[in-house]
């Protein structure tokens, strides 16, 4: 699904509250709308999307303590599994692997996060 642009959607970057940073709907979109496909590259971009939103609320990937991957094919998890173990070194935050029907803008895979406020 890469090249195709998507218009600028309903999602908070992030939004804090009682001491936490709550980022959701991070999909693989680039700053420029561009949606990324494939699997590794998405899941990259996902991530991306995920350290722009902390930063909103300047909060970083080390401040993570939950996160969630929802993948449209389970056989992903895999390639997520390894992600998680190079962005987050051991203790490593908790984590949740669902598999969904569909994600907006045909996109493979969403992470959510919950960090720590700084």
């Amino acid at each position: 699904m890469s090249a195709d642009k998507v218009e600028a959607h309903p999602y908070s970057d992030a939004v804090v509250a009682a001491g936490l940073v709550f980022v959701s709907g991070s999909l693989p979109l680039r700053p420029d709308g561009v949606v990324v496909g494939g699997r590794a590259e998405a899941l990259a971009e996902a991530m991306e999307t995920v350290r722009r939103r902390l930063a909103t609320a300047n909060a970083r990937l080390e401040d993570v303590v939950k996160a969630t991957y929802y993948l449209t094919d389970i056989t992903l998890r895999d390639e997520a599994n390894a992600q998680f173990c190079e962005v987050w070194p051991a203790p490593r935050p908790a984590r949740t692997v669902v598999e969904v029907a569909g994600l907006p803008y045909g996109s493979v895979v969403e992470i959510d996060v919950v960090a720590v406020a700084r």
